[in-house]
């Protein structure tokens, strides 16, 4: 009980308390640090949340978006440095926690209702 404390508070102090709610279906713009040479730089990556993991400091998200035809998936981790900045751009509404279904979907089937009794 005592290390589980000690662990908690060492984590608390790496936590981003920053971050806005964010719910699976929700379409969101990560600001991801890319270093290049030696100049840094942000690119936004825009998608779908596909799925939520873990809690704490180890929380994940996958976001999904559709690059010219090809499905890219990509795993962020929350309380990491190199996330700048996570913006909600539109809310969704969906009835599961896990959206895999849309890897199988193409076009006009992979759209999300939108939801809007949830601010942005």
């Amino acid at each position: 009980m005592n290390a589980e404390k000690i662990i908690n508070d060492i984590e608390a102090e790496y936590l981003n308390h920053t971050l806005p709610t964010i719910h699976v279906g929700d379409t969101i713009r990560v600001g991801v640090k890319i270093v290049e040479g030696g100049k840094e730089r942000v690119q936004p990556y825009e998608g779908t949340v596909v799925s939520m993991r873990n809690g704490g400091i180890s929380e994940t998200i996958t976001v999904r978006k559709v690059f010219q035809g090809v499905g890219v998936e990509r795993v962020f981790l929350l309380h990491s440095p190199r996330i700048d900045s996570i913006t909600i751009v539109r809310r969704g509404r969906v009835r599961r926690a896990k959206l895999y279904y849309l890897r199988d979907r193409v076009g006009k089937a992979t759209r999300i209702r939108q939801r809007f009794d949830r601010p942005l």
